[in-house]
């Protein structure tokens, strides 16, 4: 199969997504703060946001490929099996006797059931044990709801975990302990599924911190990497320097954001809906600011020039007279409340067409005023952990060039 990604609205082919399961119903009050949610999503109507989402998608001819369906395919062959539990049993928290006894259990599970705890995580009271196979000091000492494997709710944002730059797939480095797994999952489906056969790397998990709601494909050639509490400049350089290595991108604007929650990614104040137009959070408009990375000559070290601001130096490095910017919002109020809630965090299908949560109501209105359409999707569940359309999406394959100019019917 080609998988290729070079522009934010290229025509989007195909798109890797996780529709959230059990792992959303692991969250409670007690542990949703350290899982990074905000709420305690309703699992039944995430699901059915979810699978609305997906048939958008698929209703402008969309290929939708899902995460656990690929990991389950993947977890057939037995080097797959074995490398994945091996890396759960790894954790120093378990000790040998419960070790034992979680090696059991998961070595009894076909690849769909193992995946699912992949996944969902296995909790105290789901572990085989009795008078004959106790689970020893550990197990005894855990609370019943504990966890013995941590479930995955994040999983749900497969743009984090890994992003496509060309030909050429990032298996990222996530910050937060709480979703560092996931990685070892969509590490191993590119590794080792046949759909992914001969996959090249651009990068791969235990490099410096790198997360792919930070990357912004702004054109051929022309990348923007958000650096705040998740991606560290340390992760940008390295990005750099291996997309320069791989004749991927002449360019890179690494851009400072505030390290804050509502702010953890690049994309939740920045999107691009055109090829010359980017919707954005209106506080950050006039203060964002980028240095602009050009790759060494000669085995140098690439050059850093700046700082600039933002919205002049991508213009620059993408051979425009400027961007265009759509204002998230109307008033400073609504313009907070609407970033908040994702309204930047848009996905394009094409040029002047993409998803966006219904509940942004005047940033869709000022979507549709500049001329792009955009298809609502319900998103009151799906947002609690604090997350868009992009966050929920990793494209696999768009159109380049002039296929790219004209969205589908």
């Amino acid at each position: 199969m080609t998988h290729y990604v070079d522009s934010e609205v290229g025509r989007l082919g195909t798109v890797l997504l996780h529709r959230p399961g059990p792992e959303l119903a692991r969250l409670t009050p007690r542990n949703n703060d350290s899982l990074l949610f905000d709420a305690i999503p309703w699992v039944g109507r995430a699901q059915e946001e979810h699978d609305a989402f997906a048939d958008a998608l698929r209703t402008r001819g969309v290929e939708v490929l899902y995460l656990t369906d690929l990991l389950t395919e993947t977890l057939a062959v037995a080097d797959v099996r074995a490398e994945l539990t091996g890396q759960v049993l790894n954790s120093p928290r378990l000790g040998d006797t419960l070790r034992a006894r979680v090696a059991a259990h998961l070595a009894y599970l076909d690849p769909a059931a193992l995946a699912g705890v992949l996944v969902a995580g296995l909790a105290h009271e789901e572990l085989r044990v009795g008078r004959d196979r106790p689970g020893g000091l550990v197990y005894t000492l855990m609370d019943r709801h504990d966890f013995i494997v941590d479930p995955l709710p994040n999983l749900l944002f497969t743009r984090d975990s890994s992003l496509w730059i060309g030909d050429r797939v990032g298996v990222t480095s996530l910050a937060m302990p709480a979703r560092r797994r996931e990685t070892t999952l969509t590490d191993a489906i590119y590794r080792h599924h046949p759909r992914f056969a001969g996959t090249r790397f651009v990068y791969r998990p235990g490099l410096e911190h790198l997360e792919g709601g930070d990357v912004l494909l702004l054109a051929p050639g022309v990348l923007a990497v958000g650096v705040g509490e998740r991606t560290t400049p340390a992760g940008a350089e390295r990005l750099a320097r291996r997309v320069f290595a791989a004749g991927l991108a002449h360019t890179i604007l690494v851009v400072p954001i505030a390290q804050e929650r509502a702010t953890m990614h690049l994309d939740t104040i920045c999107t691009m809906v055109d090829v010359d137009t980017v919707l954005m959070y209106p506080n950050a408009a006039d203060t964002l600011s980028a240095y602009t990375v050009i790759a060494g000559t000669d085995g140098e070290d690439p050059r850093v020039d700046g700082p600039a601001p933002f919205l002049r130096a991508a213009a620059d490095a993408m051979d425009l007279d400027r961007l265009r910017v759509i204002d998230t919002g109307l008033d400073p109020v609504t313009a907070e409340r609407e970033q908040w809630d994702d309204g930047n965090n848009t996905l394009a299908l094409a040029p002047r067409l993409c998803v966006g949560y219904e509940r942004n109501v005047e940033t869709n209105a000022q979507l549709e005023r500049a001329g792009v359409e955009l298809i609502p999707i319900a998103g009151s569940e799906l947002g609690s952990g604090r997350g868009g359309p992009r966050c929920m999406s990793c494209p696999l394959l768009r159109e380049t060039g002039a296929a790219a100019t004209a969205p589908p019917a």
